[in-house]
């Protein structure tokens, strides 16, 4: 069979649960990957299993599964610098009065309870962010020594071991989403994470292609480089805008703007070679979820949502028999 094709939650926590479901599943979509935010799922009802189940149940009303659930916000906090940016994205039950260990180590609870949750929903996989305190020296000016980018290693191990230790425990994977402003996101310093973890099986990757290109790192590339670590997949496209003027940087515009260096754009209307992709994924032996993470500034997300999930379905397909 094809792999399933879902939609993330993400971009539509403005809608009730119930709502998105029903457009869901006129959509085309087999599931959903329920972001942790909104009236989608509430992580400090983790441990009621009633709570889990009327989640599921709504879902199968409408036809629809579950594979995965996401919670960004919460990861980002447990390495990140804490400052005001992070009000806007934590819930109060994290954010409290903002003090910086305070917000960590309520983060560092959320996450462990969204293993919970997993495990009290039927699935095995949690998406999501892990922060980075090292982030900010990505290029080394002021001049960084080795040994403040080994520190952040370290740090980002001291934090996500006990973390990763009750993800055991449950029987629940946590996928990286290889990101900038993560503490891996690109190759070497995906290999980087693994190796300060070293190597914990239920730790891999959210592979979503959009973050990569736009960096200059080859999506297949990284596929074949971790071929039993992407524990799930984003499909998420990006264009590239090659006009001499804005930088790959950003150039401090928001999304959306005609000077950015690259946007994202709706699955099969950008730079990613999809077709690439899915060959590799194949390879691989990666069976679970593709799940259509919609982001266009200047598209109906309804229209965006509809599209992509029929390119997704149309570009798909399984492996030979005769191959491997």
């Amino acid at each position: 069979m094809p792999h399933p094709v879902t939609l993330f939650t993400g971009q539509w926590t403005d809608l009730k649960l119930r709502v998105l479901a029903e457009k869901a599943r006129d959509f085309g979509f087999d599931g959903l990957e329920l972001a942790c935010e909104g009236d989608h799922f509430d992580v400090a009802k983790a441990k009621d299993r009633k709570y889990c189940r009327n989640r599921v149940e709504l879902l199968e009303e409408f036809g629809l599964k579950l594979w995965a659930i996401s919670n960004h916000s919460a990861g980002q906090a447990v390495c990140d610098i804490i400052d005001n940016r992070h009000k806007s994205t934590l819930p109060h039950r994290i954010w409290g009065d903002g003090a910086p260990e305070a917000v960590r180590k309520r983060a560092i609870k959320d996450m462990k309870l969204s293993a919970d949750a997993a495990s009290n929903l039927g699935i095995d996989t949690v998406v999501g962010f892990t922060g980075s305190s090292i982030w900010h020296l990505f290029y080394s000016y002021p001049p960084n020594s080795p040994q403040d980018v080994d520190k952040g290693y370290a740090y980002f191990a001291r934090q996500w071991d006990s973390i990763m230790k009750h993800f055991d425990s449950v029987g629940v994977r946590f996928a990286l989403e290889v990101h900038p402003t993560e503490i891996a996101y690109d190759i070497v310093t995906a290999e980087r994470a693994l190796k300060a973890l070293n190597d914990r099986e239920n730790f891999g990757f959210n592979f979503d292609p959009s973050h990569l290109l736009w960096q200059g790192i080859d999506p297949v590339n990284f596929i074949e480089t971790f071929p039993n670590r992407i524990f799930h997949v984003h499909m998420k496209d990006v264009m590239l805008r090659s006009d001499g003027r804005g930088s790959v940087l950003g150039s401090h515009l928001d999304f959306g703007d005609p000077r950015r260096g690259w946007d994202f754009r709706t699955v099969g209307r950008g730079n990613v070679d999809f077709d690439a992709i899915i060959r590799a994924l194949n390879r691989v032996g990666y069976k679970g979820p593709l799940s259509v993470e919609w982001e266009d500034t200047y598209m109906d997300r309804e229209q965006g949502a509809k599209e992509a999930c029929d390119f997704v379905r149309r570009i798909d397909f399984e492996p030979s028999r005769s191959i491997g």
